[in-house]
């Protein structure tokens, strides 16, 4: 044996201190260090111990458990990294980066929630310090103050597990301490906001100017997300197809793919072609290669400046206070009505069927209800059994009390 590798071992003791008696654990680790922790009050009553309490035997099973851990290799704190976690989130931004190729846009998500909600919680902690317990407390502390939804943190311990497997691989941790974190879950979402084609007319009517009209009619009759609609080239629009060609996507700065990796095609109505016809009579910027909505010199538009000009068109038309984002919940909505999902979710570029089904619910019953009403034998108009029966009838047929 490597002289340098000590025997693992360690004792549970119980200390009488002023705040009551608390059991505490001293362990060695292979390397020679020597660990104590306390373990939670000590239990002296009768009966089952209290949440958070520990007897002799429950602080030696814990001991136990630790012990097991140090010999299998997988008890957190054991391996020295000489890393703080703000080191394991750079190296894992820099790998999604530049060896995964990520989309920008997935990037920027990424750097904001790593700089404004995880190195504020870990930033400066030592990885190897770093284990479940720890997390799930800063989870159920987020869940407590409830200023982040339940998705939001779906998305963090996503992250962080991201994180943490790459920081295995790099630094050798014998674990990933988010493998055993719980679940967060979080409610199916059931409703969208989306306006309706009247809004859509008056937000139209009060755009900054016929381009920004043009796009938001566009956005809430195609779905495409912002991103494709900057992308968008004339050479994208046919109009003799009647069809709108989703190629591109520009966002944060860069131009990319679709969201879902893949073009689509999506129809091309004759309000929308006409809106299009008629910003393609400028004097500029109409050759193929050319953007439909272009900034002043020919370069893409600002995302972040035409998110400021919809709130104020929207505002200024006495709207309700909607996102840029829900144009695009308005076509879905809209089309479901006369479409069948799944060539909606074609349109609009959804690689799950499941995120077109929060369509389903805006999808006309009518015939439905026809259909179930004949099954129930309102048939030819006949809907005597939707009326109540006559109070005669009715005390003949009313059960005795306990029946």
């Amino acid at each position: 044996m490597n002289g340098s590798v000590r025997p693992i071992s360690g004792h549970v003791f119980r200390v009488d201190g002023k705040r009551g008696p608390r059991w505490y654990a001293k362990y060695r680790l292979p390397d020679g260090r020597q660990v104590q922790k306390a373990l939670g009050p000590a239990w002296t009553q009768r009966g089952r111990p209290a949440e958070g309490c520990f007897t002799k035997r429950t602080a030696e099973a814990w001991l136990r458990d630790v012990l097991d851990q140090a010999h299998r290799g997988t008890l957190s704190g054991m391996v020295r990294t000489g890393a703080t976690f703000a080191d394991a989130a750079a190296e894992w931004l820099r790998y999604v980066e530049q060896e995964r190729g990520h989309k920008a846009s997935t990037l920027a998500d990424y750097r904001s929630v790593v700089r404004a909600h995880l190195l504020p919680a870990f930033g400066d902690m030592p990885l190897e310090r770093i284990d479940s317990e720890t997390i799930e407390r800063w989870l159920s502390g987020q869940l407590r103050d409830g200023e982040l939804s339940r998705r939001s943190l779906q998305k963090f311990v996503v992250l962080l597990n991201g994180i943490f497997k790459r920081a295995r691989k790099v630094w050798k941790l014998p674990q990933n301490p988010v493998a055993d974190i719980e679940r967060v879950t979080a409610p199916q979402r059931t409703d969208i906001e989306f306006y309706s084609p009247e809004e859509v007319h008056a937000l139209v009517r009060a755009a900054h100017d016929k381009q920004d009209g043009a796009l938001f009619l566009t956005a809430a009759m195609t779905g495409l997300r912002m991103g494709e609609l900057l992308a968008l080239r004339w050479r994208d629009v046919d109009f003799s197809a009647q069809t709108v060609r989703v190629t591109a996507s520009y966002t944060v700065g860069k131009l990319g793919t679709p969201k879902s990796g893949l073009g689509r095609a999506v129809p091309l109505v004759q309000e929308v072609a006409e809106a299009l016809a008629r910003l393609g009579n400028r004097e500029r910027w109409t050759g193929p290669d050319d953007v439909v909505f272009v900034g002043q010199t020919g370069e893409y538009l600002d995302g972040s400046a035409l998110r400021r000009r919809f709130k104020r068109a929207r505002d200024a038309a006495g709207l309700r206070p909607l996102r840029f984002h829900d144009l695009r919940h308005t076509f879905g909505s809209v089309a479901i009505r006369t479409v069948d999902p799944r060539e909606l979710q074609e349109w609009m570029g959804h690689s799950d069927f499941s995120t077109t089904q929060i369509y389903m619910h805006y999808r006309p019953r009518a015939d439905a209800a026809r259909r179930l009403s004949a099954a129930f034998g309102a048939v030819d108009g006949d809907e005597r059994w939707l009326r109540p029966p006559s109070s005669a009838s009715t005390d003949r047929g009313r059960p005795a009390a306990g029946d």
